[in-house]
């Protein structure tokens, strides 16, 4: 089991900076991926980006450019966003996947809101 929490979601105005960190625990050796998916208000779940092992990471097209997602331990992920926009409302999860692992899981947070207004 890996736990997942999420901080750092807020209210801000467009063109504004946010970092979301995500504290993993529990069987994070088993994790061979991170990543950060968010959720909008009547929207499917969509990946927002990822890092996996090794440091590779990808990113949406949506946030590619103005995102960054790092990872400074096997315990922590975070994702600076800058230039905010309006559409990137949404709830925040942070997900660990454990590939090294058969069958593969994925493990959720709680969510974060993030709330940007125009």
């Amino acid at each position: 089991q890996v736990q997942l929490v999420e901080s750092g979601g807020g209210l801000l105005q467009a063109g504004g900076s946010l970092r979301l960190s995500c504290s993993a625990s529990g069987s994070i050796f088993n994790v061979n991926a991170m990543g950060w998916y968010r959720q909008a208000q009547g929207k499917e779940r969509e990946l927002v980006a990822r890092i996996a092992s090794g440091g590779i990471t990808n990113y949406a097209d949506s946030v590619r450019g103005r995102f960054t997602i790092s990872r400074d331990s096997a315990k922590m992920v975070y994702l600076q966003m800058n230039s905010l926009k309006a559409e990137d409302t949404a709830v925040y999860y942070c997900n660990a996947h454990t590939g090294l692992t058969w069958p593969p899981r994925d493990y959720w947070g709680q969510g974060t809101q993030v709330t940007v207004s125009s």
